[in-house]
């Protein structure tokens, strides 16, 4: 389902912006316009949409458009042209009172700057719009407790912005955004101003966070590694234009011009690389409530293959059964499956591939691929994570 709908959104400033805007339609890049009347082309005919609970990067370098498009889209910033839906209503039709209402609702902000307010505390801080909603006091404490329990911090709400770090501050920008229960999180370079380190580290709560709430998440970055991290998709824009949008390892892998192409040539594509991409569907499994070590031995057999996961009747993984147990299990009798499986090594589909090699080194046994709910989808062998991570540079060694 398609939460939030750009259509062909143009903004540019200066006066008389529809001269403008008759260029950009003629198709005159940013730069003749300017040279032709001065006025500045802030985005150029942007067209994306984001899906319901997706984490979406656009991310361009400076100058390309990726702040003033997402400005448009809560509308601090005017279009100058185009459409922006939201759960299908197009939000640049409403008057003042109408949007503001829609934002309450709808759209939650989180800045670069953290813009805390310096003489409140952290629980008024993350109050702060729920204050504007004229929320009740028992309420609003309640809701703010529960969202800096959910950023991390637990217990300093009394506390002031000027006692907590940089990282510790953009967790309460964060909180105060979330307070409001937003179908939709835009974060406008939030952690651009974080040291390194500490950076890395809020790139990895939101992640977690991302699987908790599963909002739809609109992420300005100039960082390609970020958005790499981050993004299911990527938005890459270039002087107002979105160049291309696409999974991280199809912006990798499949570029879609000369620009892209020098965009991402320093990266590492095998970092994006996930156990979901190398796995393979496993030839056989078995079933506990209907296999035993026979029928186990069997399907081993058939697919020349000397071990098989063990499933439960949810698909959920039980383990591993190795053909040398099938085969002591048949000659002494035993018929139930359940004495002879083993612990299987397993992986979520997210992890780096590249993290894969030091799990198959330790032993001769493919891994397991399990989803979420602990669902077998698949199995990671030596061959099919060679040849894959092979396509993208050097192998390392296993």
């Amino acid at each position: 389902m398609k939460k939030l709908v750009v259509e062909n959104v143009t903004k540019i400033f200066g006066t008389n912006p529809q001269k403008g805007l008759k260029l950009v339609r003629e198709g005159l890049d940013k730069e003749t316009i300017f040279n032709q009347t001065g006025l500045s082309v802030g985005v150029n005919q942007a067209s994306f949409s984001a899906n319901e609970g997706e984490l979406l990067v656009i991310m361009g370098l400076s100058g390309s458009g990726k702040s003033t498009l997402v400005r448009c889209i809560n509308r601090l910033i005017e279009p100058t042209d185009g459409r922006i839906l939201v759960d299908g209503v197009d939000i640049t039709t409403l008057d003042a009172p109408e949007m503001r209402k829609l934002s309450q609702k709808k759209l939650g902000m989180v800045f670069q700057n953290f813009a805390l307010l310096p003489h409140k505390t952290i629980y008024e801080n993350v109050e702060f719009g729920l204050d504007l909603m004229g929320k009740p006091a028992d309420e609003k404490r309640k809701v703010s407790e529960a969202m800096l329990a959910q950023v991390g911090l637990d217990g300093w709400g009394n506390s002031y912005p000027s006692q907590l770090s940089g990282g510790m501050q953009q967790r309460v920008g964060l909180a105060r955004a979330l307070a409001l229960d937003p179908d939709i999180l835009l974060m406008d370079e939030a952690f651009s101003a974080l040291d390194p380190l500490i950076r890395r580290d809020m790139q990895d709560e939101l992640i977690k966070l991302q699987k908790r709430m599963h909002k739809t998440i609109i992420f300005i970055s100039h960082d390609l590694d970020e958005a790499l991290k981050l993004g299911d998709r990527i938005v890459l824009m270039k002087d107002g234009i979105i160049v291309q949008t696409g999974t991280p390892e199809e912006i990798l892998t499949e570029p879609a011009n000369d620009y892209v192409r020098r965009f991402v040539e320093d990266v590492d594509a095998t970092k994006v690389l996930t156990a979901e991409n190398v796995m393979k569907k496993a030839e056989a499994v078995v079933y506990v409530a209907a296999d035993g070590p026979r029928a186990a031995l069997r399907k081993m057999r058939k697919n020349s293959i000397s071990s098989i996961f063990a499933l439960n009747a949810d698909d959920n993984l039980l383990g591993i059964v190795h053909a040398a147990d099938a085969a002591k299990a048949v000659e002494s009798g035993d018929k139930k499956l359940e004495d002879i499986i083993k612990p299987a090594r397993s992986v979520s589909a997210e992890t780096p591939a590249l993290e894969l090699y030091p799990m198959m080194s330790e032993s001769d046994w493919p891994l397991a691929v399990i989803d979420t709910n602990n669902e077998f989808i698949g199995v990671v062998v030596s061959g099919n994570l060679i040849a894959a991570v092979a396509e993208y540079g050097p192998d390392p060694s296993i």
